[in-house]
């Protein structure tokens, strides 16, 4: 199962780690330069909390810990 946030929609999304290499132009080098970058993924921080559903219940979720601290959802 994917870790998406059931309440914000949070969703890891692919990014680029960027390398650099060289010496600064302020202690006399030509500046630093693009060497490579490599694909890597961005993940939320998700907890799986039980949630207590509006009709009563209790379901177990995947929620962002950004939607728990905003108080987004009611813990059981």
């Amino acid at each position: 199962m994917s870790r998406i946030c059931s309440i914000t929609g949070k969703r890891p999304v692919k990014g680029r780690r960027i390398i650099h290499r060289g010496q600064s132009k302020k202690s006399g080098g030509i500046g630093f330069q693009l060497v490579k970058q490599t694909k890597r993924v961005f993940r939320p921080n998700v907890q799986r909390i039980r949630v207590l559903q509006p009709n009563g219940s209790i379901k177990r979720q995947w929620v962002s810990v950004k939607a728990i601290k905003a108080g987004l959802v009611t813990k059981a």
